[in-house]
């Protein structure tokens, strides 16, 4: 890897964001597997520490959070005897909270779908939020505990709540089933009654699945170590955050989502998220 000069890593980089797996990317860029693996591993590392440091006292004002199912080494039932009950093997969520005005995705977190990994990742998020802000999730019940652990009483949160018709059958069954109603249940505070929703996190979750081809359903391309997935995820946010321009942000001129957020000033190129790696050393 150390062969590849800057132009050639970009290219590698930006053919991942754009939901190759990794076989594709070495197809397409001509380059070895192994080389692949590590070059996603250390910008994948650079990219999470480059956010963590980046992404604090925002102006996010609100906030939705929901969760995504993927899974690790095998699918939960197929997991052998030997594996079952530890992390990485089988189900993984990855929890994600979006900004509704800027866009912005200012926390993730990969883990179990349980009260104890959201709870880690709402304290993530309230730890780089700048001010009181608005939250909506939907009806789980780990996030009520998990929310008032984690932002005390300095929050305004609602809960929207959807009704869904039977699970569709045979060539169907990965359809969602039919939103037959929804409730919005005002849990702390004062929120916005007309801010309750989850529209633009779940609209996030079909871009997840877009451009990481570990997401996508019913392929061979599912991560096979957790690790991987997590230095993935964090690119992919580095990419959507920094690089990737909203189409709900082309007005008064073309944005990013840190830029929307008073973060960067201007579009990065692929050229300098390699280089945080460099950096990172």
């Amino acid at each position: 890897m150390n062969r590849l000069s800057r132009e050639q890593r970009a290219k590698v980089i930006a053919t991942l964001v754009e939901g190759n797996s990794i076989r594709a990317t070495c197809r397409i860029t001509d380059t070895a597997k192994g080389t692949v693996t590590r070059l996603l591993a250390e910008v994948g590392k650079a990219c999470k520490a480059y956010q963590d440091k980046a992404l604090k006292n925002l102006p996010c004002k609100s906030i939705q959070c929901d969760e995504i199912w993927s899974f690790c080494y095998a699918k939960e039932k197929n997991v052998p005897p030997e594996k079952q009950g530890q992390f990485g093997y089988g189900d993984v969520w990855t929890f994600v909270a979006i900004d509704a005005e800027t866009k912005l995705v200012p926390s993730w977190a990969t883990g179990l779908r349980n009260a104890d990994y959201a709870y880690a990742f709402l304290k993530d998020l309230q730890g780089r939020l700048g001010s009181r802000t608005q939250l909506t999730t939907d009806g789980h019940k780990m996030y009520l505990q998990a929310v008032s652990d984690a932002f005390g009483a300095d929050i305004d949160y609602a809960m929207l709540v959807k009704f869904y018709g039977y699970d569709p059958a045979g060539e169907a069954r990965y359809s969602p089933p039919k939103c037959i109603g929804t409730d919005k249940l005002v849990i702390q505070g004062n929120p916005d009654n007309s801010k309750v929703s989850t529209s633009y996190v779940e609209r996030q979750n079909l871009t997840m699945r877009m451009n990481m081809r570990r997401f996508t359903r019913l392929t061979n391309g599912f991560s096979k170590k957790v690790e991987n997935l997590e230095y993935a995820v964090a690119l992919h946010y580095m990419y959507y955050n920094f690089c990737r321009v909203h189409k709900s942000l082309a007005n008064p001129y073309p944005r990013t989502p840190a830029m929307a957020a008073g973060i960067v000033d201007h579009i990065w190129s692929m050229e300098e998220i390699v280089s945080l790696a460099s950096d990172l050393k």
